[in-house]
């Protein structure tokens, strides 16, 4: 199987997942949870969302990068990865959310408003993807490549802040969806495409 059937196979079914969420799954999962937010576990998804927010991983990368620049190439390099794929990661889903401009959950609960309006800004409209998720797996793929060894660990993590996106109705299960797949796939495009060469050259095995 070649690399470009891989992704292709991939991003439909991803695709496909996000279509069946929108029109099946996603309105009767919000209002749900909608009802459920008094519920200890969704105070739990409450403190561990914040996690996903992007400058927890962007300003750690930049001050590696910075810090290390002339003294330890490797160890910069590791900081302008992490940087350079949660930003990308971000970024890619910013623009996504603009031209699509769909309508998050508290539309839909409070005046069951639900689908899209392109180009648009407002917070209101800027569910799909889900920023949060798109940064937590960017960040969970370059650490899994850093450190291997706790790879399961930071997907787990990754998980779970992508599912307080859900469960404290922010964003829907298809948002989540898509996001978590662009966080993977900015970092895979980065690695294959820039820093594995980059890596490779120092002769450092990343771990």
């Amino acid at each position: 199987m070649n690399k470009t059937f891989h992704w292709g196979a991939v991003s439909s079914a991803v695709l496909s997942l996000c279509f069946i969420s929108y029109f099946f799954v996603d309105t009767q999962a919000a209002s749900w949870l909608h009802s459920q937010q008094k519920t200890s576990l969704i105070v739990f998804f409450s403190s561990i969302t914040r996690f996903g927010q992007s400058e927890w991983y962007l300003v750690p990368g930049l001050m590696l990068f910075l810090l290390y620049r002339k003294s330890n190439y490797r160890r910069a390099q590791h900081g302008l990865f992490v940087f350079a794929s949660v930003a990308v990661s971000g970024l890619s889903a910013d623009l996504l959310k603009y031209l699509l401009g769909r309508a998050r959950p508290t539309l839909y609960l409070g005046e069951r408003i639900y689908g899209f309006c392109s180009f648009n800004w407002e917070h209101d409209w800027t569910s799909f993807p889900s920023g949060h998720s798109a940064t937590a797996f960017s960040a969970a793929s370059v650490l899994s490549i850093l450190y291997p060894r706790f790879s399961s660990l930071f997907f787990i993590l990754a998980i779970l802040i992508a599912s307080s996106r859900i469960a404290i109705t922010e964003h829907y299960i298809s948002d989540v969806i898509a996001g978590s797949f662009l966080g993977i796939a900015s970092t895979s495009v980065l690695y294959n495409y820039y820093f594995k060469r980059k890596f490779d050259t120092i002769g450092q095995s990343c771990i």
